[in-house]
């Protein structure tokens, strides 16, 4: 199930609210949402919830076991179970996304037929794999309580919200929250605006990128392109990957926000960062964070061995998207950025103009999607040779400039929509407008209510007219 269905708009969304406020207690609510939490996972992945919660629980009873161990000194026994908990949550990983690969490997390697196993990859492991792994790891670390009750911890691995695609979820920053939450009409009126501004941006932005990227390179078009042609399509993807992913966060956190729970956010304009280093501070920052506190400090950061913590950090990084080498070559791709802006790049950019870390900062970006949309290296090479015309064609035809002419305002429009724009137009006249509590009022929140009524229409109708839907992150 996504949250751009019909299905999850009108019926399970609406259903779930209306069931979660019978029980008075907590633990009922709890119960209710951990229910809603399973039915939504096993629509899509019926077979695979069994795994789900298998790594949960078994997560579960090495923290159990662990902090008893802890308790009592047991020094050794503590890092055993530490240990075995985190080996527990990342077996199923290493089996169902990676075998395949490290066996067609070894095949080409060594010129063996081994079989491959062929698995299909449970949606969300990626995901609520990290999630498990902070729990025990931060309870060793000493930095959360035990979690005693296994019906408790299930729910904070399975919460429908962040379960499929993230946020990557520390337990630590619903702990409290899991044991005694309120939700006022606040919350839920800023939840709801939340997941609306979310689904539109899927939906009416997203989408729509995700169509003209299959338009002109899917479907083996790729050695008839021309460069404008390429450079529209690899520009629409990628805004399709930041408004796609970046909606999905939205509605997670709108959602989360619905019944009580807060979570991180994921996104913070990463297109207006003037170096890579900045870039990963503004995207997808729940699995940066994973990395730098969980990999990256624990290999020792910046105090020893650091160019080879970086380059362990990004290799797992671009691995962690996808068992292929473009994901590999693609995390290193972003580890060379910065090294290269540690030694010297972020001085020589901060003593230029802004504009100047623009346009540095503007093709790495864009190449970068390149090597994480192409999984074959040979595709990548040949898109390289269309875009730089490097096999004698022209840069312009006229199909490139029809794309374009037809295609400039939705260019423009989401070039608008992922900078900060809107966002300092509105600071500027609160500002201005402070001392007459202008977002109190009644026309204010009349306006913003029927802003938000108009893009959940808008969505909902290009949901029903249009059969093109897909979460790009659902494969990780």
């Amino acid at each position: 199930m996504v949250f751009s269905s019909l299905f999850f708009l009108y019926a399970f969304l609406p259903l779930c609210m209306i069931v979660y406020e019978v029980p008075k207690s907590l633990s009922g609510k709890n119960w209710i949402l951990l229910g809603f939490s399973i039915f939504f996972y096993a629509w899509g992945e019926p077979f695979w919830i069994i795994q789900m919660l298998l790594s949960g629980s078994l997560v579960y009873l090495c923290g159990r076991l662990m902090d008893d161990s802890m308790r009592k000194r047991e020094l050794f026994q503590s890092r055993f179970f530490l240990a075995l908990g985190v080996f527990s949550a990342l077996i199923p990983l290493l089996v169902f996304k990676y075998s395949d690969f490290f066996l067609e490997n070894i095949n080409a390697l060594f010129s063996l037929s081994l079989p491959l196993t062929n698995f299909g990859l449970p949606i969300g492991i990626s995901f609520y794999t990290f999630q498990i792994i902070t729990y025990i790891v931060d309870l060793y670390r000493g930095e959360c309580k035990v979690q005693k009750r296994l019906d408790y911890f299930l729910l904070y691995e399975s919460f429908f919200p962040q379960l499929i695609a993230g946020p990557i979820v520390r337990y630590t920053d619903i702990e409290e929250r899991l044991m005694a939450r309120s939700v006022s009409m606040h919350d839920r009126a800023q939840g709801a605006r939340r997941f609306v501004i979310g689904l539109a941006k899927k939906c009416l932005i997203a989408n729509y990128a995700g169509s003209l990227v299959e338009e002109l390179l899917a479907g083996g078009r790729l050695a008839q392109l021309s460069g404008l042609e390429a450079l529209l399509g690899i520009l629409a993807y990628t805004f399709q990957i930041y408004y796609d992913f970046s909606a999905y966060s939205d509605m997670a956190i709108g959602l989360g926000r619905l019944f009580g729970f807060r979570f991180l956010e994921n996104f913070n304009y990463p297109y207006i960062s003037k170096t890579v280093t900045e870039f990963w501070r503004r995207w997808h920052m729940s699995l940066g964070s994973f990395f730098r506190d969980y990999v990256y400090i624990p290999l020792g950061g910046n105090r020893k061995r650091h160019y080879l913590n970086l380059f362990i950090t990004w290799f797992l990084t671009g691995f962690w998207h996808g068992a292929s080498w473009n994901f590999i070559l693609w995390g290193l791709y972003f580890f060379v950025f910065i090294v290269l802006e540690k030694i010297f790049l972020a001085r020589i950019l901060d003593r230029l103009p802004k504009f100047v870390s623009y346009l540095y900062m503007l093709p790495v970006i864009v190449f970068g999607w390149v090597l994480f949309y192409f999984t074959s290296l040979a595709d990548i090479g040949l898109f390289c040779r269309r875009l730089f015309c490097l096999d004698g064609h022209a840069f312009l035809n006229l199909e490139g400039r029809l794309i374009l002419k037809q295609n400039l305002l939705f260019f423009l429009i989401a070039l608008v929509g992922s900078l900060p724009i809107i966002p300092a137009l509105k600071k500027r006249v609160q500002k201005q407008y402070k001392p007459l509590d202008l977002y109190s009022s009644t026309a204010y929140v009349a306006y913003n209510s029927l802003i938000i009524f108009v893009l959940l229409l808008l969505s909902t109708a290009s949901l029903a007219g249009s059969s093109y839907n897909p979460f790009l992150y659902f494969r990780f």
